[in-house]
């Protein structure tokens, strides 16, 4: 059986920049163990799998190490598989998923992704975020499935070197840590050595409660915002009452095919 393989870079306009995810279109769904063995072999960040066809899909997406409920990166990079290469020139895909259905449209040079707000709520400990990142931030909340760490400056977010044994202990598998930016909205790192992600990338999910947060503290619900890891992204956010648009570009590194005899 063969399998055809994308990897596109999302979030980014240069190759090596951005969040690379693998792409896999399926005519059918394989067995979960197969799936989970794809993904790791890929060794990124995220695999997305996807059936369907005529611009409606059922997507699912792997780290290396387990099944998540949603991704944001490989969402947008399948979104492009899709308008670029198995039905060039459609402006729109749906994909159907764990956490409902999922949009992405064409904008210009950018794709967008319509995601649910998944606002954050302040937590009553935040000592073992702490302990986990080194330094107390400003504050700390929570939302459906990440911890928010909020910092006064974005070189506060950028120096930080978190403990990820810590990190893995915590009571949510992510950790978004935020702050002002200086030449943007705000900026953002993410962390989830518990899914067998240590650093990610640029991880579109994690806007889903960065949005709402800024969106309410700045006053404005369009934003800029950039993922200040090492290789970076950036994305232009808006806040539409209980979804959020996140939008960016994405360039694809490789083509290929998986070949499981």
């Amino acid at each position: 059986m063969k399998i055809p393989l994308f990897q596109i870079d999302a979030f980014t306009s240069r190759v090596f920049g951005g969040n690379p995810a693998a792409v896999c279109p399926l005519t059918a769904w394989l067995d979960d163990a197969t799936l989970q063995s794809i993904a790791a072999e890929n060794n990124l960040s995220e695999t997305a799998f996807f059936v369907g066809g005529s611009g409606s899909y059922q997507i699912r997406w792997m780290t290396p190490a387990t099944e998540v409920d949603l991704c944001g990166h490989a969402t947008l990079a399948s979104g492009w598989v899709v308008m670029n290469r198995l039905e060039a020139g459609r402006d729109a895909v749906t994909f159907g998923s764990r956490s409902g259905p999922l949009t992405v449209t064409r904008q210009g040079e950018l794709l967008a992704l319509d995601f649910p707000a998944r606002p954050p709520e302040p937590v009553r400990d935040a000592a073992a975020v702490a302990a986990a990142l080194g330094r107390p931030p400003r504050e700390v909340l929570a939302g459906v499935r990440d911890a928010l760490a909020v910092f006064e400056t974005e070189d506060e977010v950028r120096s930080l070197k978190p403990d990820m044994a810590r990190v893995a202990g915590l009571e949510r598998p992510g950790l978004i840590v935020t702050a002002p930016g200086r030449e943007c909205d705000f900026v953002s790192r993410f962390f989830a050595p518990a899914l067998g992600i240590a650093e990610d990338p640029v991880t579109g999910s994690a806007h889903c409660t960065l949005v709402p947060y800024w969106s309410r503290r700045l006053g404005k619900d369009r934003l800029e915002a950039r993922q200040v890891s090492a290789r970076g992204g950036e994305l232009v956010c808006e806040r539409k009452g209980d979804r959020v648009l996140i939008a960016g570009r994405a360039v694809p590194f490789l083509e290929g095919q998986i070949d499981l005899r």
